[in-house]
């Protein structure tokens, strides 16, 4: 399943008290992952593990150890400590995150991730490219190596999302994509970056109300908030314009550059097939006020955000 649910990490729990396992091999993407997370943690906590750690956020000292064999590029999962998961019933997604959690090993071969449909290669590239996002497009601005870093991450994986959709098999692309994938979100481009997250916690209230790919709704959300703070974020956006999409800065203005940065970001996901309004993905224009409502506010990055400014993006989206 695309959103993992709390059902599924319960009955993982329940699997591996009876079964008193000691280890847990998450065998697919980022869903796979993170639900194998959830049970690791949840299998030796005391409490229920959604109120304790999604809800509360307490912190764990022990987990079932885990390994990863991954099939899906796009969420880093198998590098970091993190997970997210979804409560159907309360229409909640949430994270959560701790040591522990981080995965003992990972297995990464290209070839594994050969079968995916196109669509879910698009998806997993957006996903990528969003998580450098939320850590660039944020403060301190100090010519730092970290964001040179997110510059070249961001070229590449547009550089190898076209050769692959041009030929799905190509193996040094999909293994470019895979790598990439785990960069973006292993904590490297965190340091010195105080982040922003605010467009990941609308789109979860958009997939845990629609049940949408993460991508997807990310490819929906993210170009509009970068447009809805493009003042407080110019100088950001028109540094991204010439260094990742080379676009020529002589006779143009810092204003000028930064429009044409979100110009090229939605025009490249429409060209690649990625969606670009709620309608896309079924979710009707009456339900941006509910979905406003229950996005988790972070007030972070460039300009943060309270639910009214959520609502706008939003309308934005539709």
């Amino acid at each position: 399943m695309p959103n993992p649910r709390t059902e599924k990490v319960y009955e993982g729990i329940e699997i591996c008290r009876r079964e008193s396992c000691d280890f847990i091999l998450a065998v697919g993407g980022g869903s796979v992952i993170d639900c194998s997370k959830a049970i690791a943690a949840g299998t030796l906590c005391d409490g229920d593990f959604w109120q304790d750690l999604y809800v509360e956020g307490k912190s764990v000292d022990c987990a079932l150890p885990l390994g990863v064999i991954l099939t899906m590029p796009a969420t880093g999962s198998e590098m970091n400590a993190g997970t997210v998961i979804s409560n159907w019933a309360g229409n909640q997604k949430r994270g959560y995150g701790s040591p522990v959690l981080h995965p003992q090993f990972s297995i990464l071969d290209p070839r594994l991730t050969m079968t995916l449909p196109r669509e879910q290669v698009i998806y997993g590239a957006v996903d990528m490219m969003s998580h450098v996002f939320e850590q660039y497009f944020s403060p301190p601005d100090d010519d730092s190596l970290t964001d040179e870093l997110a510059e070249a991450l961001m070229r590449n994986i547009r550089i190898n999302l076209d050769r692959s959709l041009v030929d799905l098999n190509d193996y040094q692309a999909r293994s470019n994509l895979m790598w990439n994938a785990t960069m973006a979100l292993n904590s490297l481009l965190r340091l010195g970056k105080d982040g922003d997250w605010q467009s990941h916690q609308i789109e979860h209230a958009l997939s845990a109300w629609y049940d949408i790919p993460h991508g997807a709704g990310l490819a929906i959300v993210h170009p509009n908030l970068l447009f809805y703070m493009r003042k407080e974020a110019q100088h950001k956006l028109a540094r991204y314009a010439v260094r990742v999409w080379e676009i020529d800065p002589d006779g143009r203005t810092e204003e000028e550059l930064a429009l044409a940065g979100l110009k090229a970001i939605r025009d490249y996901f429409n060209s690649i097939g990625a969606p670009s309004t709620l309608s896309d993905v079924g979710i009707p224009a009456e339900a941006i006020e509910q979905l406003a409502d229950t996005t988790q506010i972070i007030r972070a990055g460039y300009k943060p955000l309270e639910r009214d400014d959520v609502l706008e993006i939003l309308k934005l989206s539709v």
